[in-house]
């Protein structure tokens, strides 16, 4: 999946809510020089990365390095949506989720619906 795919409005709710509950039952990574970090590591469940980003040069590296890695991606609309999701007061780039906690069955079925099993 590339930054260009448009994710269905259902999907994109479950994604902000897998990163809210991992965020409080679980670990994840903001920004993208943490969530590279993870990626290359194979420590990421899901990496999110929001489309809006300036220059988009920021985040382009993220779905093929995931497609590589075999991490699920996900691109959203906005930084304001995706760093409310992630707790901060301020826009991200993107997040990765390193540990699920209780957004593990969400995740689960984010890639059903994606076809990414």
């Amino acid at each position: 999946m590339d930054m260009n795919t448009n994710v269905p409005k259902d999907i994109v709710d479950k994604v902000f809510e897998a990163i809210e509950l991992a965020k409080k039952t679980g670990k994840i990574k903001k920004g993208t020089n943490e969530t590279t970090k993870v990626i290359e590591r194979g420590l990421a469940k899901l990496v999110v990365a929001a489309k809006d980003v300036n220059p988009k040069e920021v985040v382009m590296h993220l779905p093929a390095l995931c497609e590589e890695k075999g991490i699920l991606f996900v691109p959203v609309d906005s930084r304001e949506d995706l760093g409310a999701a992630a707790g901060l007061v301020i826009p991200t780039s993107s997040v990765a989720i390193i540990q699920e906690g209780d957004a593990k069955k969400i995740i689960k079925e984010i890639q059903t619906k994606l076809g990414k099993e």
